[in-house]
């Protein structure tokens, strides 16, 4: 018997990255049906490496059954290095505060969720939300190629520039504050040799890095530089290769190199680096998750565990509340307001120092770097992290699992 009153809710989750899927697999586990809508024609791979740290962010993996799968995966990074432009490195910085307690690509992460998943959810590829009707009973939802369906509630788990945002809330202008970078990432050749680990070149307004990826048998190249928003359709794959061009020719180092080994990457990625600030994350029957409620920033290093330990309460307080999906939404804005604010604040001024403004704040923070190792509290960044991630007392949702009183076969859920 069910004793939650959730089973057979439908769910409708826009965004197959790792917020949806997280989401489905919690949902899965209390009875809801789920859906997952993604515009990508498949599971997208490449991108950024993304990293997890302290108890909070490994007890939710370890509570889906994933942690050994991402360890597994993981890319082992050590320190990286900052180098002059003949390539000699110059200061380094610890792998703490790059890879945290766990790293791994985005994109891994992303298959392994998918994988845990597909078993039990429903994933429709090659599509996208168009409209929202929302009545008493439910949400109708129109789709750009699928026919309309009836969801009991929707939840957006779409990134930054989410369309179910728009469509529930409004236009992203209001949400989404830019922090005065770009930010471009693809695959490469790992030409340099690294040996888990990376090199960065950073000048005025710009810095160029590349990091090896799956043991050693690929690399990344990663581009930062300062400028106002620009209205770039993100779709133009050609239009943001040449303005990265135009940022980066003759910058020196591997940036001519890496430029022209651009044209030829299969998962080429760009776009601003910006924050979302929202008042409220729920409005009816349709919530959001992760990036397309609170995105912290590609800088702060907290997008990806905020996202997961969204996912987690936002499913559990679901389950918690029963069919009070009000009730539900707002006791997940309680629970997690407070600790979003927090990685947020992690991505405050990182653009800043990242990638500074002037030639001389360039120099002064290369000569810093490079004394950093000696001075009093030069774990400190990483420490700031640490605490962050850790800053929040995960409410144990086990007693709402489907099945009534609980299944020793299941892992225990974090807590």
């Amino acid at each position: 018997m069910n004793t939650t009153g959730t089973k057979n809710i439908s769910v409708l989750i826009s965004g197959a990255s790792v917020a949806g899927p997280a989401l489905a697999h919690w949902l899965h586990r209390y009875g809801f049906t789920t859906t997952v809508v993604e515009r990508a024609p498949a599971l997208r791979d490449g991108g950024y490496a993304v990293d997890f740290r302290g108890e909070a962010h490994l007890s939710v993996l370890r509570g889906m059954g994933i942690l050994e799968a991402v360890e597994q995966a993981r890319t082992g990074m050590g320190s990286m290095a900052y180098v002059n432009k003949a390539g000699k490195p110059q200061a380094k910085l610890p792998a703490d505060l790059f890879a945290g307690d766990v790293e791994i690509l985005r994109g891994d992460l992303a298959r392994i969720l998918h994988e845990a998943t597909a078993p039990h959810t429903e994933y429709v590829f090659g599509d996208s939300v168009t409209s929202l009707s929302e009545d008493a009973e439910g949400v109708t939802v129109t789709f750009e190629r699928g026919a309309p369906r009836r969801f009991d509630l929707v939840i957006g788990a779409d990134g930054m520039h989410s369309t179910t945002r728009r469509l529930a809330f409004g236009p992203e202008e209001r949400y989404v504050r830019h922090l005065g970078v770009h930010c471009a990432i693809f695959t490469t050749a790992n030409r340099l040799g690294l040996d888990h680990t990376g090199h960065a070149y950073r000048t005025a307004g710009r810095l160029v890095a590349m990091y090896s990826a799956r043991h050693n048998t690929e690399a990344k190249a990663v581009f930062y530089f300062a400028s106002p928003l620009l209205d770039l359709d993100r779709r133009e794959v050609a239009r943001q290769q040449a303005v990265l061009a135009e940022q980066f020719a003759g910058n020196g180092w591997e940036s001519d190199r890496l430029l022209e080994d651009m044209r030829y990457a299969p998962d080429f990625y760009f776009d601003s680096v910006a924050q979302v600030r929202m008042d409220s994350w729920s409005r009816g029957r349709v919530a959001l998750l992760g990036d397309a409620a609170y995105c912290p920033s590609s800088l702060s290093g907290m997008g990806t565990g905020l996202a997961l330990v969204g996912a987690y309460v936002l499913a559990g307080e679901l389950a918690a509340a029963r069919r009070d999906h009000r009730g539900a939404f707002a006791r997940y804005e309680s629970e997690l307001r407070e600790y979003a604010a927090g990685c947020q604040k992690m991505g405050d001024g990182v653009a800043r120092l990242m990638v500074p403004g002037s030639r001389l704040t360039a120099t002064l923070l290369n000569r810093y770097y490079k004394v950093m190792p000696y001075l009093p509290g030069k774990d400190m960044a990483a420490r700031i992290a640490r605490r962050t991630a850790e800053n929040i007392t995960l409410r144990d949702y086990s007693a709402w699992d489907r099945l009534g009183p609980r299944d020793p076969a299941l892992p225990v859920a974090a807590g």
